[in-house]
């Protein structure tokens, strides 16, 4: 009974999204304030695009941030490998190294 209930809501969910998607315009879904008919660029509008790009840039400096530092740590780990392969290469040989 619970999971059916779950999966009504679910569907209720899905055919809403769907149909705002398919048949709503754009005005529907953005704010009044700055998508009404003929509106001009106000210093509202402005403000509000300049904010939603400052936003943009500071998430993705975050994420490429975290990008570079899995770069650096898989870098790093690839190296300690190599260098534990080498000394243990280099103990079955009797001391040569691997070339």
């Amino acid at each position: 009974m619970k999971t059916t209930s779950i999966r009504l809501g679910t569907a209720r969910v899905l055919t809403m999204t769907a149909a705002l998607v398919i048949g709503g315009s754009t005005s529907v879904l953005a704010c009044p304030v700055c998508f009404l008919d003929g509106a001009e660029e106000t210093a509202l509008v402005d403000g509000t695009k300049l904010g939603i790009l400052a936003l943009l840039a500071i998430t993705l400096a975050v994420q490429g941030a975290f990008l570079g530092f899995f770069l650096y740590l898989r870098q790093h780990a690839k190296r300690i490998a190599d260098i534990d392969l080498d000394s243990e290469w280099s103990e079955l040989q009797g001391g040569a190294s691997r070339t």
